[in-house]
């Protein structure tokens, strides 16, 4: 017996699965399990029911790809936000940060990532088309990006850029320098806002 087992099978079973997380050492994990050991039977069943029902029931926005409970999400649906510009973002994390600033009216596309060929991710494998369908189908003013400063955030740009082309819209970039590192979702809120607010045209500068 190693000193990582416990006196019980079930408490094996939980703390390995809780320290599968991301950032959840087994230290962390065996204290998570003890603490829902102290909580009621029923509170731990709506504990454990909300995890399989979010990852039975949960939804992608048809429009958008954000995470959704319907066909459309709610900030698709909402008519208060701006039809007319759409804002690129790698994942919903992005989508989260972006709204917690409240700077941005507008709608958001979900790529789902970027490319990035040592990955093996191509264009295909994001939801590139979707976006060049809704920007030919829609009345759309302006695409903004908002992709991390990394080759692969530049490619995935260039790439879209390209795409977008044969339409008549202004194509923007959140002012750079604005992520520390690339992750958006660590980008103070007030910085974050500013870099919406303060957007740049993006040129076809990389010719």
């Amino acid at each position: 017996m190693n000193h990582h087992q416990h006196s019980s099978t079930l408490l094996e079973n939980a703390v390995n699965e809780f320290s599968r997380l991301p950032g959840i050492g087994r230290k962390t994990a065996l204290r998570l399990v003890l603490h829902l050991l102290k909580r009621s039977e029923s509170e731990v069943e709506i504990f454990g029911n909300s995890i399989i029902h979010l990852r039975k029931e949960i939804r992608y926005c048809t429009q958008c790809h954000n995470i959704s409970d319907t066909e459309i999400c709610q900030i698709c649906s909402n008519p208060s936000r701006d039809k007319q510009t759409i804002c690129v973002v790698e994942n919903i994390k992005d989508v989260m940060a972006i709204e917690n600033t409240q700077q941005f009216r507008g709608l958001y596309h979900v790529l789902g990532g970027i490319i990035s060929p040592m990955d093996g991710i191509g264009p295909a494998d994001l939801e590139i088309e979707s976006l060049i369908q809704r920007v030919s189908n829609n009345d759309i003013k302006e695409v903004i990006f908002a992709l991390s400063t990394t080759m692969e955030g530049d490619t995935t740009v260039f790439f879209i850029f390209r795409k977008l082309s044969p339409f008549n819209i202004k194509t923007t970039t959140i002012s750079r320098g604005v992520a520390v590192g690339d992750e958006l979702e660590y980008a103070d809120e007030i910085t974050l806002g500013r870099s919406i607010t303060n957007r740049v045209e993006f040129t076809n500068s990389y010719k």
